[in-house]
C-alpha cells in the first residue's frame, strides 16, 4: 500500500495519477468549461515574488495561530472535498493526518464518511453544509452535526453548476452495480495498487453521502445528493442570515470573491468567510483567489477572520497568503493527491511540505512569526490585485484598483 516519501505536491500528483484510475483522477482534477480559473489559482502565486534579507534572520519561528477559536499548528486547514473512491478510509485517514499534525479538519456534506466517526477521529472538525433540500433537512443536518461534535460549520453557496470541460468529463457511476462495475473493470485492472487497496479493504468504493442520510430513509447517492442541490432553489441573504443563526458556534462563509458580499457575510453574522473560487470547479474565468484577497481583508479582516482557498501547493504560497492578509488557507487538491498517493501518510507528507516551505519564507524574510509576515515583503505587478465589486459600483470602475502597498508592486 505504500507509495513512499515524495518532496513536493507536484510528485505526490503525479503518483496519485499513476495509482488512480482514469477516471477517479479526472474526477479530482475537475474544473469548469476551458480551465482559465483553475489555471490561474496557481499561476498566480508564481507571479507573486518575495524580497528575502540576506541576514539577521531569526533562529525560531512560530508558525501556530488560531482560527475560529481553535489552536492550530500552522495556518492551514483541510477543506472539505468528497473522496468516495480515491482510498478505502477516505475522510478518516485525513482527519486522522490532520490530527497528528495539529490542524483541522473540514468534513464535506458529500463525504464518504460519516461525521461522527471523523469527528471521533480529530475533534477539530468543521461541517460543511449546501443550501441543498429544504430549511427542515438542512436544520437536521445541522443538528447532527452538533450532536457529534463537530466545532464549526463552513457553509458553501458558490456554486452555479457550470458544465462540461474542454478536456472531457470522467465516466463515475451512480451505483456500483454489476453492470456499472463491469464497465469500471478495465480501468480498475490497469491500476492494480489502487484495486488491491479496496480488495483488502474488503469494501467497494462508497458512492454515497451519509452525512445527508435522513431519519427512517435510505442514505442517498452522491449524484442523487448532487440532483437534489442542483434542484434546491439558490439561497439569499435572508437564507444566509437565517443558516447562521441556526448554529450558535464559529460559522464560516466560504466563496467570496466580491467585497460587497464579505460586508454581507458580516452582516448576516458569520465569523469567518474563505476567499474561494471553489477551486476552479465553478464560473470559469472568474480571477484566481489570490488577487482579490488584500482587497477583501482590507475591507472586513478586522471584523471577522478572512482565509483564502485555491490553488495552494507550496508552503511559500501559504506565507504570501497570510502576507496579504488572509489568517490562514485550506487546501484541497493538494492533501488529495497525498492520500491517492500513500493514505494517511501521503496526507502527512503533504502538510510536512506546506510547513516546511512556510518555515523556509518566513526565515528568508528576516521574521520571527507568521503574523510578522506583511504585504510589504512581497513583490507584484502593477494591476495584480483586483478589488471587486466595491461599494456596489460596476466592477469596471473597481477593478483595477490595487488594494496592496506600493511595495507589494514592481
Amino acid at each position: 500500500m505504500a507509495g513512499g516519501w515524495f518532496e513536493t505536491v507536484a510528485v505526490a500528483q503525479q503518483r496519485a495519477k499513476r495509482r488512480l484510475p482514469p477516471s477517479v483522477y479526472g474526477a479530482l482534477v475537475a474544473g469548469s468549461e476551458k480551465g482559465i480559473t483553475i489555471a490561474q489559482n496557481q499561476a498566480a502565486f508564481g507571479e507573486i515574488g518575495f524580497s528575502p534579507h540576506v541576514a539577521g534572520h531569526k533562529p525560531n519561528r512560530n508558525l501556530a495561530t488560531e482560527v475560529m477559536g481553535i489552536p492550530i499548528s500552522m495556518p492551514v486547514l483541510i477543506s472539505p472535498t468528497g473522496v468516495q473512491a480515491v482510498h478505502p478510509e477516505g475522510e478518516l485517514a485525513v482527519a486522522r493526518a490532520a490530527a497528528n499534525r495539529g490542524t483541522i479538519m473540514g468534513l464535506s456534506s458529500f463525504a464518504s464518511k460519516p461525521v461522527e466517526a471523523v469527528v471521533e477521529a480529530n475533534p477539530n472538525t468543521l461541517f460543511q453544509i449546501y443550501w441543498c433540500g429544504t430549511r427542515d433537512q438542512i436544520l437536521q443536518r445541522l443538528e447532527r452535526a452538533k450532536a457529534a461534535g463537530a466545532k464549526g460549520i463552513i457553509a458553501t453557496l458558490d456554486w452555479s453548476f457550470s458544465n462540461g470541460r474542454d478536456w472531457g468529463s470522467p465516466w463515475i457511476p451512480e451505483k456500483l452495480t454489476v453492470k456499472a462495475a463491469a464497465k469500471f473493470a478495465p480501468q480498475a485492472l490497469k491500476r492494480p495498487s489502487w484495486l488491491l487497496d479496496f480488495v483488502r479493504s474488503g469494501r467497494v468504493p462508497d458512492l454515497t453521502a451519509p452525512n445527508l442520510h435522513e431519519p427512517g430513509g435510505e442514505t442517498p447517492t452522491f449524484f442523487g445528493a448532487y440532483g437534489e442541490w442542483m434542484n434546491t432553489p439558490p439561497p439569499t441573504w435572508e437564507d444566509v442570515a437565517w443558516l447562521r443563526e441556526q448554529w450558535d458556534g464559529p460559522f464560516m462563509l466560504k466563496g467570496v470573491v466580491r467585497v460587497d458580499d464579505a460586508r454581507r457575510a458580516v452582516d448576516a453574522g458569520v465569523t469567518a468567510i474563505s476567499v474561494s473560487n471553489h477551486g476552479g470547479n465553478n464560473l470559469d474565468t472568474t480571477p484566481a483567489s489570490i488577487r482579490v484577497l488584500p482587497g477583501i481583508a482590507e475591507a472586513v479582516g478586522k471584523q471577522i477572520e478572512v482565509l483564502l482557498d485555491g490553488g495552494i501547493r507550496r508552503g511559500s504560497d501559504v506565507a504570501k497568503a497570510v502576507a496579504l492578509g488572509a489568517k490562514a488557507v485550506m487546501i484541497g487538491r493538494a492533501y488529495l493527491w497525498g492520500l491517492a498517493a500513500n493514505g494517511q501518510a501521503g496526507v502527512e507528507n503533504v502538510l510536512d511540505i506546506l510547513r516546511g516551505g512556510l518555515d523556509s519564507a518566513v526565515l528568508g524574510q528576516g521574521k520571527s512569526s507568521i503574523h510578522e509576515l506583511r504585504a510589504e515583503d512581497l513583490v507584484a505587478p502593477d494591476g495584480f490585485f483586483l478589488r471587486l465589486g466595491e461599494d456596489g459600483l460596476d466592477d469596471r470602475a473597481t477593478q483595477h484598483r490595487d488594494p496592496a502597498p506600493e511595495a507589494v508592486r514592481s
